[in-house]
């Protein structure tokens, strides 16, 4: 019997088929090759087509099909891990409305200032845990300012894994955990916010049903399971934002437990059991997937909106005709500190733990007489490292303690420099496991399906592949670069 995850992202989507009798990934692979394209059309919008991740969703799922040689009709369970903070509206028909507003567009940023100040911080971090920010509710407020006319038109709100959970069921509804990402969620009242829709003067019966995040959450459609080669009794049986599923993932549970990942965006993710937030809204905290109405389990989430994104860029102007293995190598022959190059990976919209400043990316100390591409190379990998760090001194400061983090081998964490750099910087051990996100979907969903009885049988097979340690030899120098970053840092600021 199989399960598969999938991994709706805004670089691509990823899908993996497990074996839950053996816990042995059968097969796994993501497309497109290259990023998917993010639509811009005004300074600070970032927008996707809902129906292109399902198509590739569909590719996928036959292509792996095809590729193992397995039977289908063995897939029984369905795990959905999704980009967070998006929006997609549908008609009554499930039709799409517009295009998605996805998490790193920036137009709501002012909406959700507003109505931080009016509800008041201390209403919003007590009850939310967060400034309303540019999250979903805001985005949601600011079609019904700017395109009146289809927010006339939209039946029902979702988040981008709603979405696909729908193609696939027909179903429309969420989590508490998702509604708590889009902050519609009052988590001293275990409820959804009645002071948030009212003062969006958003209609309560936009937002769509709730189901616990590991259960049977809906039946796949008949004629889909046939489109797809999966069993017609297939349920979706589980689904989370990327962020708290990619911890999931790394068996990021308990209390204390430390998660990060560097993909398109960074995240450094920990698991606390009591309310809890920062003054300022820099970092924020949701339900996490085994959050309960009796049980609190709430991820403190840093995120860095331009990681991978940043390196990706860096390869496409300097190193166009090099792998990023051959990039890592160019990096490695430049010392600590990239000779007085500094790089502020902040080129991806608003930053929350800039109080959500978009100061944009800086290249900063450039000599044109000494300088090389392995110089931006190196420096821009330091400042993405560095961009951590600053996040999770903030962490720190809510009384998470950082000695280990866990992170799958993928992305940023592929490359020597940049986990090394981590390592020395914040004096954590770096624990490298061979995982992803749709491998912790797919464990997911045969965990909400009841085919694994515990969280312990469903990572019984995780590898861990690595570890990486603190370089003594490196601490002071890696520190002293870190400090001057952060004091290129305070120019913007």
């Amino acid at each position: 019997m199989y399960s598969i995850g999938y991994d709706i992202g805004s670089s691509s989507v990823k899908a993996t088929i497990l074996n839950i009798d053996t816990g042995k990934i059968v097969a796994s692979d993501f497309y497109p090759k290259e990023e998917m394209q993010i639509n811009s059309p005004h300074p600070g919008f970032a927008e996707q087509d809902p129906e292109t991740w399902w198509k590739y969703t569909k590719q996928l799922t036959r292509q792996l099909i095809f590729d193992s040689s397995l039977d289908g009709i063995e897939i029984k369970a369905i795990g959905i891990s999704y980009q967070m903070h998006g929006l997609v509206t549908v008609d009554k028909e499930q039709h799409i409305i517009r295009p998605s507003i996805i998490w790193c567009d920036s137009r709501a940023v002012e909406i959700g200032e507003n109505a931080f100040q009016t509800l008041g911080n201390k209403f919003c971090l007590g009850h939310l845990l967060n400034s309303p920010g540019n999250f979903t509710a805001s985005k949601l407020r600011w079609i019904k300012e700017n395109e009146p006319d289809n927010y006339e038109r939209i039946y029902k709100i979702m988040l981008p894994g709603d979405f696909i959970a729908m193609k696939l069921t027909g179903e429309i509804n969420s989590t508490i955990s998702g509604l708590s990402e889009g902050i519609f969620w009052d988590f001293s009242r275990n409820a959804i916010s009645e002071e948030i829709l009212e003062h969006y003067c958003i209609d309560p019966s936009l937002l769509p049903s709730i189901n616990p995040t590991f259960s049977i959450q809906a039946k796949i459609l008949k004629h889909v399971a046939d489109e797809l080669g999966i069993s017609p009794d297939a349920v979706v049986s589980y689904r989370a934002g990327d962020q708290p599923n990619n911890a999931f993932s790394l068996n990021v549970l308990n209390v204390g437990d430390i998660a990060a990942t560097a993909g398109t965006s960074g995240v450094v993710y920990g698991v606390i059991d009591k309310v809890n937030y920062d003054t300022y809204s820099r970092v924020n905290q949701f339900a996490h997937v085994n959050h309960t109405l009796t049980d609190t389990r709430l991820g403190v989430l840093l995120c860095i909106n331009g990681t991978g994104i940043q390196n990706s860029w860096m390869r496409k102007i300097a190193g166009v005709d090099l792998s990023y293995e051959e990039i890592n190598r160019k990096a490695a022959e430049v010392p600590i500190g990239s000779e007085g190059i500094t790089v502020l990976p902040f080129g991806n919209g608003a930053e929350r733990v800039l109080k959500n400043k978009n100061i944009g990316s800086q290249i900063l100390g450039v000599d044109f007489n000494r300088h090389t591409d392995a110089h931006l190379f190196r420096a821009s990998q330091e400042g993405i490292v560095f961009s951590f760090k600053f996040g999770i001194d903030i962490m720190k400061e809510m009384g998470l303690e950082i000695n280990v983090i866990r992170a799958g081998k993928a992305n940023m964490f592929l490359s020597p420099i940049f986990r090394q750099t981590l390592s020395n910087v914040t004096g954590a051990t770096i624990e490298l496991y061979d995982t992803d996100g749709a491998q912790g979907a797919a464990r997911g969903a045969a965990f909400g399906a009841g085919y694994y009885k515990s969280f312990d049988e469903a990572f019984f097979s995780l590898n861990k592949v690595d570890e990486i340690y603190p370089n003594k030899n490196e601490i002071e120098e890696t520190t002293e670069a870190y400090t001057i970053w952060r004091d290129k840092l305070g120019m913007f600021l």
